[in-house]
């Protein structure tokens, strides 16, 4: 899949499982765990959530550097994008697997949980990531469409604070935007090695999967994706 629509799956998605993450600690009854998603319901937190996973919903494919998120700050994604790319194995490794999405969400937690300074820098990159991938910038200037996005970025951040948001539902939007990354993949013509390190890729049958950035996914998949963002962001925030 192109990078908008993963982007705009992962919000959807995030915007569409809110309320069940709210649920979730009281209907396993261990209340507790409340603590792991937060107050994912209250407008600010809910918009901040939906930005950080469709940022997240890019993070698997930083393993391919000539990917438009390579470019997201300039030479310093890109200097990333060459690292996972190096680790991983190569584009469609071991980054579009369910270990990497539940490593990822029990990372970014345990970061949320200790480290502030790191926290904030995940968070920003999420919101560079999810700004990228929605293709705000300028055609054809890479390092300006950087900058453009750099300002953008911290713009969002700041708003996020002065807005009190907090980021205890970090870990769980880092997982579900990955996983939903894998999923999109597995709806592809290539498909995704979903149990990696176990080799084979899962993919639909009978060469069903999705060309990506061929005709369905630019004029239906993506303005269907953005209308269904755009439904549950009003259905979320509207009063009750």
């Amino acid at each position: 899949m192109m990078g908008h629509s993963h982007a705009l799956s992962g919000a959807a998605v995030w915007l569409a499982v809110a309320p069940a993450l709210v649920a979730l600690p009281g209907a396993l009854g261990h209340p507790e765990l409340a603590a792991i998603t937060g107050p994912v319901l209250s407008p600010p937190e809910l918009v901040a959530g939906a930005v950080v996973c469709a940022g997240a919903a890019m993070l698997p494919d930083l393993d391919h550097p000539s990917a438009t998120i390579a470019q997201t700050f300039g030479p310093v994604t890109w200097l990333l994008s060459k690292g996972v790319n190096f680790v991983s194995g190569g584009h469609r490794h071991a980054t579009h697997s369910l270990l990497f999405s539940s490593l990822a969400g029990v990372g970014a937690y345990l970061l949320g949980g200790h480290y502030a300074v790191a926290r904030d820098i995940l968070v920003v990159l999420m919101i560079g990531l999810a700004i990228r991938a929605l293709g705000i910038g300028v055609p054809g200037k890479t390092l300006t469409s950087a900058v453009v996005n750099v300002a953008l970025t911290a713009g969002l951040f700041v708003t996020f604070m002065t807005l009190g948001v907090t980021y205890s539902w970090l870990g769980p939007a880092i997982g579900v935007g990955c996983l939903v990354h894998v999923i999109g993949d597995c709806l592809t013509e290539r498909g995704c090695p979903v149990l990696w390190p176990i080799k084979g890729r899962w993919l639909l049958p009978w060469d069903m999967g999705i060309k990506t950035g061929k005709a369905f996914e630019k004029q239906f998949l993506g303005p269907a994706l953005s209308i269904v963002v755009i439904a549950l962001l009003c259905l979320r925030l509207m009063p009750a």
